[in-house]
């Protein structure tokens, strides 16, 4: 008889592949036969003429259009023109050399990446001033949202109120395993495809065939995509709380916006999403009319280039802001390492991930009186007063079965008492190492770690508390110095505003960019940690159907709601002015007022490097009266400054390019920040401003240089009027070190007594540098 998973096992197997440190976990990349054939922008409007093409160009490889038709796995023929094949190495070859083949590529796997957040944005839906209510929460938007589908029958996907679905939606609702498309879809999901081809390609085996539950359809099993998809355009909720903690109204940033969802990623250990997937998800995703991407999904480090189609956000994101459509991304979640930064093209709108003003305060009062507070969502009974333990190691290895990671535990002496181990684990282990404690007849656990605002719901209300290491030492040499240490564990109360202030999350991906530092990534920041939302039914850590999740994937969804938002309030404004939008308005400092720290060990003031131009600010950026404006020019100067080959630009784009001999600055692309990642001689960049405000007005600069560099702009004064709607300045940075240095920060602010334009300054000094650092 076939062995079945217990439900404890089941549970310990998805928490260690969707928690464990935020991110869904990659299968080791199989050999496969299926090539994508990039043939770049697409020649003319008729999709039918486009793909008869595509099968045509197919056929003169592989002898016949029927053999073609049954090798073809996608037509790519809205947004660009291109195909997903199976071919073998000399057919894949042979494609490569005919004319009009931008390149021929092999498939490639990606990874997958509230009730206070909003009003932590300042987006209260009671507040009758801000953007939220301005753009009539987003009403007539359509995000659209690529992940692992949706769980159709949440309540944060009623459609109640809801007017007509946009008569310009070109999009379909497709039917599938335990999908209806008739009853499944309504006036809020407006539309549902998935896209599976590409990844069984590489699979190699049946959908079901792994004891991870999955649907052939659009219907969600792992609960991120439902997660994402409501935070970013859920309706409202009321009286929705996790266990009793973080009460309140649950609903998405664009609560009136439509959702359309494309399932590009697969419930296979955690979660994958095919390249050849993604291209077609983003082909008809541009044809069906979606005004914004939400995507939580990302790769690994060393990156693709941004011309590279294994890349496939890249590629695709460009064909669909070139369409005026944002495209907003995680930036990944390999923090706090410098360099971890994912999605970097400067078109992508990339998103770290923070706290929030909200804790869960535990109270541990130990048996000499002294109350320490943790952090948990234990929301059971008191434990009262009882054994405390800490399993000493008497071997040559001091920690040996006294780590979390690791635990060897007597159940004579664990039974009924508490534990407490140390951890040095970067990812999530209260959960594993709380299911050892119990198996040993453990009441709860108490993990001391690295400090983190990230915490893990144990099973059954167990109690696992998580405290800094300061306070775990405090524990340990009470457990020491007496012959009966005694605990109490107190159940979790729930905080908001001060003294709790955000930080930017441990696990959030750091910059500079690893293809180009002088891209300033991440753009922007917004919640990602302990966030509230809908899940699917099959979600084991699920309460009424909401469950909470972390990482930069949460906060991706964040932005896009905010972006449908903006979208809806200035209609006619680019992705690059929404970006630039959100980037020069947004938040240094807390609530509090003082300035973002960025979690890490030991924790440090936030940089750009860690939240880009800062915590999102939705109210400022509705009015930030300046933009760095850009366009498809913009973009072929920084894939020249990149010294990409001309012609896969020239494919890229639909028609010839070619770079200036004398390759341009990539310093000179007109972004809302400065970061030059190798100064030694004065530089004089450029950057070009866009009045979206008053049409009259005088903005004045204000500099904060970075220490040790001198800044000058010419003008320093900026003076719109009817007929000036853009003016051109310039920047000379120069240094007065004499030594290699690490990055300073600094500022260039626009004022003008209303607005306030902030683009950050990154600067390193190389006295002495390489060929390579000539920008």
């Amino acid at each position: 008889m076939r062995n079945q998973m217990s439900p404890s096992m089941f549970v310990l197997v998805y928490l260690i592949l969707v928690l464990n440190g935020q991110s869904i976990t990659t299968i080791a990349k199989a050999r496969s036969n299926v090539r994508i054939v990039y043939l770049g922008e697409k020649p003319r409007d008729d999709p039918k003429l486009i793909q008869d093409s595509h099968h045509d160009m197919l056929a003169t490889v592989v002898g016949s259009k029927e053999i073609a038709s049954g090798l073809m796995v996608y037509s790519y023929k809205h947004g660009f023109s291109g195909f997903a094949a199976k071919l073998t190495e000399s057919q894949a070859q042979q494609l490569a050399e005919l004319p009009g083949v931008v390149r021929v590529i092999p498939n490639s796997l990606h990874k997958l990446q509230t009730t206070r957040s909003w009003d932590f944005l300042g987006l209260s839906p009671q507040s009758p001033n801000n953007i939220l209510h301005n753009s009539k929460m987003g009403d007539g938007v359509i995000i659209g949202v690529f992940d692992t589908g949706i769980w159709p029958e949440s309540k944060s996907f009623g459609d109640d109120g809801l007017g007509p679905v946009p008569s310009r939606w070109k999009g379909i609702c497709i039917s599938g395993d335990k999908f209806n498309a008739t009853t499944n879809c309504n006036k809020k999901i407006i539309g549902a495809r998935s896209y599976i081809d590409g990844f069984l390609a590489e699979y190699g085996q049946p959908l079901n065939s792994s004891r991870d539950r999955e649907y052939l359809s659009p219907r969600d099993a792992n609960g991120h995509g439902t997660h994402t998809a409501s935070t970013a355009g859920g309706s409202f909720v009321g009286n929705v709380s996790f266990r009793g903690l973080a009460t309140g109204t649950v609903r998405g940033g664009a609560p009136r916006a439509r959702l359309a969802i494309y399932k590009v990623c697969w419930n296979i250990l955690g979660g994958q999403c095919a390249a050849a997937d993604m291209l077609k998800a983003f082909d008809d995703a541009i044809h069906d009319g979606v005004d914004v991407l939400s995507l939580s999904i990302g790769s690994s480090i060393p990156l693709f280039s941004d011309v590279d189609e294994r890349d496939g956000i890249a590629t695709g994101s460009f064909h669909a802001v070139a369409r005026g459509i944002a495209v907003v991304c995680g930036a990944a979640n390999d923090g706090p390492s410098a360099y971890t930064v994912h999605n970097t093209a400067p078109w992508i709108l990339s998103v770290a991930a923070s706290t929030t003003d909200r804790a869960f305060p535990t109270p541990i009062t130990l048996g000499n009186n002294k109350t320490l507070l943790g952090q948990a969502l234990f929301t059971g009974k008191e434990i009262d007063f009882t054994g405390l333990v800490y399993p000493e190691s008497t071997g040559l290895d001091s920690t040996a079965g006294s780590s979390c990671e690791a635990l060897k535990l007597d159940k004579t002496s664990v039974a009924g008492n508490v534990v407490l181990c140390f951890t040095s684990m970067a990812r999530q282990i209260s959960f594993i190492a709380s299911t050892v404690v119990q198996e040993a007849g453990g009441v709860g656990l108490i993990v001391a770690k690295h400090p983190r605002d990230i915490l893990t719901s144990c099973v059954a209300d167990f109690p696992c508390i998580e405290v800094d290491y300061e306070i775990g030492t405090q524990i340990l040499f009470y457990i020491r110095s007496t012959g009966n240490p005694l605990v109490k564990l107190s159940p979790t109360k729930t905080i908001v505003g001060m003294p709790v202030s955000p930080k930017v999350a441990y696990f959030s991906s750091r910059g500079p960019s690893s293809i180009a530092p002088a891209i300033l990534k991440p753009d922007i920041t917004a919640p990602g940690a302990n966030i509230l939302a809908a899940t699917t039914a099959l979600d084991p850590l699920m309460d009424g159907g909401y469950a909470m999740r972390s990482g930069t994937s949460m906060a991706t969804p964040h932005i896009s709601g905010i972006v449908a938002l903006l979208k809806a309030l200035h209609p006619n404004w680019s992705p690059a002015a929404i970006k630039s939008a959100l980037f020069t308005t947004a938040w240094q400092t807390g609530p509090s007022g003082l300035p973002i720290f960025a979690e890490g060990s030991p924790q440090k003031l936030a940089n750009p490097f860690d939240f880009g131009g800062g915590i999102a600010n939705p109210n400022k950026a509705a009015d930030p009266g300046l933009v760095y404006d850009m366009g498809t020019t913009d973009y072929i100067h920084y894939l020249c400054a990149m010294a990409y080959n001309n012609s896969a630009i020239s494919r890229l784009m639909g028609q010839s390019m070619a770079c200036p001999s004398k390759k341009p600055s990539i310093l000179d692309v007109n972004l809302p920040s400065i970061t030059i990642p190798s100064l030694r001689d004065s530089i004089t960049i450029t950057r070009t401003v866009t009045n979206v405000a008053t049409s009259k007005s005088i903005y004045r600069a204000v500099i904060e240089p970075p220490f040790g560099i001198m800044i000058s702009v010419n003008p320093n004064v900026l003076e719109f009027n009817s007929t000036v709607k853009k003016i051109s300045f310039r920047v000379t940075i120069s240094t007065t070190h004499k030594v290699n240095t690490g990055y300073y920060f600094g500022s260039l602010t626009w004022i003008n007594g209303v607005h306030a334009v902030r683009s950050p300054l990154s600067v390193r000094t190389e006295v002495l540098q390489s060929n390579a650092a000539d920008y």
